[in-house]
């Protein structure tokens, strides 16, 4: 699969009803599925939150693989910012005492198996694989 979405939040919806259908066609397994939307939507988010200075499209790209799935979400004419650079979140301190910013980046590194950034002449690509648990 590999779709170009707007930058607008009302594109997240579109994006589940594609990831959907991406699923059941490869037939990949469900068990995986809420983790990989909710690592999409926290990138995308993100990217069209923080990458202000593009009115680009967002491609979101994704391929089957043994047990599970990856996923590239590319970002168009922006500065780098690498989130897998990320300092930790305490997750254990109370809500006051948090810093604002980064539990939703913390939570996909907690949520995949690999992740990988590259950034190449203002293109900023994130790629990660989620794979289904062993029982």
């Amino acid at each position: 699969m590999r779709i170009e979405y707007g930058r607008s939040f009302d594109e997240i919806s579109r994006i589940v009803r594609d990831t959907e259908a991406f699923f059941e066609k490869e037939g990949i397994a469900a068990s995986i599925r809420t983790a990989v939307d909710l690592c999409i939507e926290e990138l995308f988010v993100n990217m069209v939150n923080y990458n202000t200075e593009t009115e680009s499209s967002i491609l979101l790209e994704m391929h089957p693989v043994e047990k599970g799935v990856e996923v590239s979400l590319t970002d168009f004419n922006v500065e780098r910012f690498d989130p897998t650079e990320l300092r930790d979140v305490d997750v254990d301190a109370p809500a006051s005492e948090r810093t604002p910013g980064g539990l939703g980046l913390y939570l996909v590194l907690k949520m995949v198996d690999s992740i990988h950034y590259e950034y190449v002449d203002r293109r900023s690509k994130i790629s990660f694989t989620i794979k289904v648990v062993a029982k």
